[in-house]
């Protein structure tokens, strides 16, 4: 069975929804699943003057909490993140900046990584973003396993670095976001699988 970490920042709600499609469907394929958000590093002034990011940070409460653990427990990761001036959150990264003592171990690498993001405009960002994350599990020495053309969907969503979503014309995943999430994690399974037989 492999260990599927997903860790992701939602600050609108679009990366938690991938982040549900994403475990549903490792699930139902027989992975044993983590599905952690990185905790919220924004002013409370800042959450709260956007009332969608507020009414997210509320519903979030209780939710389980990305930790180190997550990472050195896995056999494989997805991350997940909007865009910010074409690159991940700063709360993913100041995730991503407490891993150094594992890096340092080596125990981040030799797992299979991949990403996923949202912009609100179609160039808004998402391949920098996507290649950003994979530059970070380069220095993991991790085992990229983007989805390419691989699938058909590929050739409907467009992005060979991972699962993009364009939020401008709403947030909900349609059938197209659907069936790229599934093919991303399918891949990431079938990959790890071989790793570890």
């Amino acid at each position: 069975m492999t260990k599927l970490a997903i860790i992701y920042y939602s600050s609108m709600g679009t990366a938690h929804a991938m982040a549900n499609r994403l475990a549903a469907t490792a699930e139902a394929q027989g992975a044993e699943v983590r599905k952690r958000h990185v905790r919220e590093t924004a002013p409370d002034e800042a959450v709260q003057s956007q009332e969608a990011w507020a009414a997210h940070v509320a519903e979030m409460q209780g939710e389980p909490v990305a930790s180190p653990d997550d990472l050195d427990w896995a056999d494989a990761a997805i991350f997940g993140s909007g865009t910010r001036y074409g690159h991940i959150t700063s709360q993913l990264q100041s995730f991503i900046d407490t891993l150094g003592p594992l890096w340092g171990q080596g125990r981040l690498a030799d797992k299979v990584y991949a990403g996923f993001t949202s912009s609100q405009t179609l160039h808004g960002g998402q391949e920098t973003t996507l290649e950003a994350l994979n530059t970070t599990f380069a220095h993991f020495g991790g085992i990229i396993v983007p989805p390419g053309y691989t699938d058909p969907v590929k050739f409907a969503d467009g992005n060979p670095y991972g699962v993009g979503k364009v939020t401008g014309n709403g947030s909900d995943l349609d059938d197209t976001d659907n069936a790229a999430l599934d093919h991303l994690v399918t891949r990431v399974l079938t990959v790890a699988g071989k790793l570890s037989a």
